[in-house]
């Protein structure tokens, strides 16, 4: 009952309706998830992820906490921000500014995001709902609604939550640093393969530019095709952890930076 409790659940009763033995289902099933985040959370610890300039204890905590919270909110397994529901954003529409314009991150996010959880919703009624990361997996085999609409979905919760309001970000670490300029050369290396991947000629279209953490534990940059990220199985590219992700979708710079992609894309680095 304990166990119960803590995932917020009734003890002693039925679930009034389908919806709510399904939301069980979710719970109990982020409680793996929330496991192997805080797996990973405790391995980049480890490795001194952890922002510099702040005390090791009180950094490696504040970590800790956001890290598992993004993870979650990404699987949809927070409260506030269920596999199915539209995550609120974590800051004001106009937090990014000038990098990402006030009117494109209302309807980014309204709109374009919202349409991603209706479409996924229309698809799973009458079914069973897993966590948004567990859909991931088989996505592609799945059909186009779980591809197209359970890929924006969860992209668009990474998207958001890698995110800072401007002049609010800060450097990487010196083991994360270490580890760019191991497989890139530099950081403004890294900076320009990524750009260089996310441009119009190497990504033809909509997609998105990730950076991921390969099977052999090495960071690669890799683009996707429209709404698909590396967690799914048959991606095109490189399978992988995401720890960073750029939409290049035109419908998340066109309002203020018409055809220039690559100008979007060095100024997205600012947030």
């Amino acid at each position: 009952q304990d166990w119960l409790k803590a995932l917020g659940l009734r003890t002693g009763a039925a679930p009034h309706n389908l919806r709510e033995v399904s939301k069980m289902a979710r719970r109990a099933r982020g409680l793996v998830v929330l496991g192997t985040a805080a797996f990973v959370a405790s391995r980049c610890l480890d490795e001194s992820f952890v922002a510099p300039g702040a005390s090791t204890a009180a950094s490696r905590r504040d970590m800790f906490a956001g890290g598992v919270g993004a993870l979650l909110g990404a699987a949809g397994i927070v409260e506030q921000a269920e596999a199915y529901d539209l995550m609120p954003l974590p800051y004001a529409y106009d937090a990014l500014e000038p990098s990402i314009d006030k009117a494109t991150m209302e309807f980014h996010h309204d709109k374009h995001h919202n349409t991603y959880v209706t479409n996924i919703n229309k698809a799973l009624e009458g079914k069973t709902q897993p966590s948004l990361l567990e859909l991931q997996k088989t996505a592609i085999q799945s059909g186009p609604a779980y591809r197209n609409s359970g890929g924006g979905t969860y992209n668009h919760n990474f998207f958001w939550q890698e995110l800072a309001p401007t002049g609010t970000g800060g450097a990487a670490s010196s083991k994360l640093a270490d580890a760019i300029n191991g497989a890139f050369g530099s950081m403004e290396d890294f900076k320009a393969k990524f750009e260089a991947a996310g441009a119009p000629g190497a990504r033809f279209g909509s997609g998105w530019v990730w950076l991921v953490v390969d099977k052999d534990s090495k960071l690669v940059i890799t683009s996707t095709p429209n709404q698909d990220n590396p967690l799914m199985d048959g991606v095109e590219g490189t399978p992988g952890i995401p720890i960073l992700g750029c939409d290049v979708w035109e419908h998340a710079y066109y309002l203020k930076y018409q055809f220039r992609r690559p100008d979007y894309m060095k100024s997205w680095w600012d947030v």
